[in-house]
């Protein structure tokens, strides 16, 4: 803003007074310095009021600038705060997401041991089944071995001097079996044994001998004809006397330990053949000496616990 010098006028007209009253040059020339001087002054004062008011126009447009940046700085900060607790809640959800994951991960941890647990559990549980089951095949080995070799020697030592039909050895799964006629072994329509048999039984009994560790079962088989008499009521009677009969010659005369020996009487039962035909009841008419390993010995056999380590 621009302002004009101001000039006194009750100064010039002072001057002109005194200058129409004829003043002195001397006092005009002083006033007229003053004149000047004041003039000066006042255009030196009118400079700086100027430059006053620029400045004060500048304050004012630092101050709109200043309130508008406070302003836009306000706008900033509530945004800045909305954006931080967006962050909070964001961290909050983040960390409920660790937790639950880590807690998973406790459960997966406590799974996975529970598991391992189970696996090595059932890792032991395989091994000692496979051993069981190398037992079981070893034992069958051997025992098929041992088997075939008594069947070697049963029919090496009974096919002196005995007829094939009177004496049948054979092998199945674990056990050998000696089928003896009835017509070889006993006297007609009783269970003494003829001299013939305990000749027969005395070379079976070599054999028992010489494997200690297998039992002998004796079991008596008769046809259906029916029987009566004073001493022997039926068919049951008649097939538990004959066994026991062999049983006791083994004992007997020729040194079987009895802890060894069984007997059993089948009766007229399981037959093999048919009872129509005089062939087939003089096939049924038997008596089967069973060699087979000692119970214990095989109830050790299923036993898996039992096996060695």
């Amino acid at each position: 803003m621009n302002h004009k010098p101001k000039i006194y006028w009750p100064l010039l007209f002072t001057l002109a007074v005194l200058a129409v009253s004829c003043v002195s040059k001397k006092e005009y020339m002083a006033l007229q310095s003053e004149l000047e001087i004041a003039n000066k002054d006042v255009a030196r004062l009118g400079e700086s009021l100027n430059d006053y008011m620029k400045r004060l126009s500048d304050c004012d447009r630092e101050k709109a600038n200043l309130k508008a940046r406070l302003q836009a700085a306000e706008s900033n900060m509530v945004l800045r705060e909305e954006q931080v607790n967006d962050l909070k809640d964001l961290v909050a959800d983040l960390r409920q997401q660790r937790d639950a994951q880590l807690n998973q991960v406790d459960d997966l941890t406590t799974l996975s041991q529970s598991a391992s647990e189970n696996i090595r559990e059932t890792l032991s549980q395989l091994q000692t089944k496979d051993k069981y089951i190398q037992m079981l095949q070893a034992a069958k080995t051997r025992a098929d071995s041992i088997n075939l070799a008594l069947a070697v020697n049963l029919k090496g030592v009974l096919s002196e001097g005995i007829e094939d039909d009177d004496v049948e050895v054979k092998v199945d799964k674990t056990v050998v079996f000696v089928n003896l006629s009835d017509k070889m072994l006993y006297k007609s329509g009783s269970a003494q044994i003829t001299d013939r048999a305990n000749e027969v039984l005395g070379k079976i009994a070599k054999i028992i001998k010489s494997r200690p560790n297998l039992e002998v079962m004796v079991e008596g088989y008769t046809d259906s004809q029916p029987i009566n008499t004073a001493c022997i009521k039926d068919n049951w009677d008649l097939s538990v006397l004959r066994s026991t009969s062999v049983v006791r010659a083994l004992q007997t005369n020729h040194g079987i330990d009895p802890n060894r020996l069984i007997a059993a009487g089948r009766g007229e039962f399981n037959a093999l053949a048919t009872n129509d035909t005089a062939e087939g009841r003089a096939m049924n008419r038997r008596t089967r000496i069973i060699i087979l390993p000692k119970l214990d010995q095989f109830y050790d056999l299923l036993n898996p616990n039992q096996v060695p380590e």
